[in-house]
């Protein structure tokens, strides 16, 4: 089994930053893709970033050029900048998928990032 842990949502201003982080612990050896995800209410939980053992990486339309996936070892991040009430949502770690653009079957709890002045 692997265990996802989400850290770094919270409340931030129209053009604000934050930076989530996601640590992965247990049988890692099945990891080979991650990513994030979000779902905000009445909608459709999306991909917003992901990456590939080997680095690849795949952002939504909605967030190129603002947010910025990386990962180290077992630690996943998110650098969001620039951030937009439509980016509100509960955040999601994902591990597992066989690609940057594919879900894998492992996933946190969830860290709610909440955009608004």
């Amino acid at each position: 089994q692997v265990q996802l842990v989400e850290s770094g949502g919270g409340l931030v201003q129209p053009g604000g930053s934050l930076r989530l982080s996601c640590v992965a612990s247990g049988s890692i050896f099945s990891i080979y893709a991650m990513g994030w995800y979000r779902q905000a209410p009445g909608k459709q939980r999306e991909l917003v970033a992901g990456i590939a053992g080997g680095g690849t990486t795949t952002y939504a339309d909605s967030v190129k050029e603002r947010f910025t996936i990386s990962r180290d070892k077992m630690m996943l991040y998110l650098q969001m900048n620039s951030l937009k009430p439509e980016d509100t949502a509960v955040y999601y770690c994902n591990a597992g998928g066989s690609s940057a653009n594919r879900m894998g079957r492992y996933w946190g709890r969830g860290t709610q990032v909440t955009v608004s002045s």
